[in-house]
């Protein structure tokens, strides 16, 4: 069983350093008061950077950012990076290229890579970082182009990485999707962030102890 390694003060606040409704959406399940703060960071991959390397970087600056604003906060950062035999898909901005993304992907297998990082800037902060890669692989259905056609033009996914919200209708593009965590997929890795934030003593079953907005 996990334990509270630092005891939790109502004090602290707990803030999503991301303006993704998907994420926000999954960190709202734990009915804990939290806040969002967009950051405001450079997201371009470094040169010979590997996709995991990337993601994790990402999630710690995203989180560590956002920290340096608000002192005493504990801060959940995340970033996904989406690859096709070790090259970077990236979020495809428009429908043209959404389409070749799709395209490309249609019947092969697509790793995704969820980073998370918990940032806890309070005072003697027994874990001031905790980071973590969750890696899922999605098989892309072959469909024809005219198929993934209507799909986006339906859905209009193009701020995801991968051109498919699995949250939505682009769960009819997946022919199978195997992860340690159903929900990392979507953007936030919850059974690795529950488990964070438990060593950060934040409480999830009393009402108690309710995190002050």
């Amino acid at each position: 069983m996990l334990s509270s390694d630092t005891p939790f003060s109502s004090s602290a606040r707990l803030i999503l350093a991301s303006g993704s409704v998907y994420r926000k959406e999954l960190l709202q399940r734990l009915q804990i008061p939290f806040s969002c703060v967009s950051p405001d960071i450079d997201e371009t991959p470094l040169p010979g950077e590997l996709p995991q390397e990337t993601a994790l970087r990402l999630a710690q600056e995203k989180a560590q950012h956002v920290a340096r604003q608000h002192a005493g906060s504990i801060v959940i950062g995340s970033d996904q990076v989406a690859t096709l035999d070790q090259l970077q898909i990236g979020k495809p901005g428009n429908h043209q290229r959404a389409l070749e993304q799709l395209m490309l992907m249609r019947g092969r297998e697509v790793i995704f890579h969820t980073a998370l990082c918990v940032t806890d800037s309070r005072e003697h902060a027994e874990h001031p970082v905790q980071l973590v890669n969750v890696q899922t692989r999605v098989t892309m259905r072959n469909l024809p182009e005219h198929e993934l056609d209507a799909y986006l033009r339906i859905e209009q996914p193009y701020d995801c990485a991968g051109s498919a919200k699995n949250e939505g209708l682009g769960i009819a593009l997946l022919e199978s999707v195997v992860s340690d965590d159903p929900t990392a997929l979507t953007g936030l890795p919850m059974i690795a962030l529950t488990g964070m934030l438990r060593r950060c003593g934040v409480p999830f079953f009393s009402a108690a102890q309710p995190l002050s907005p």
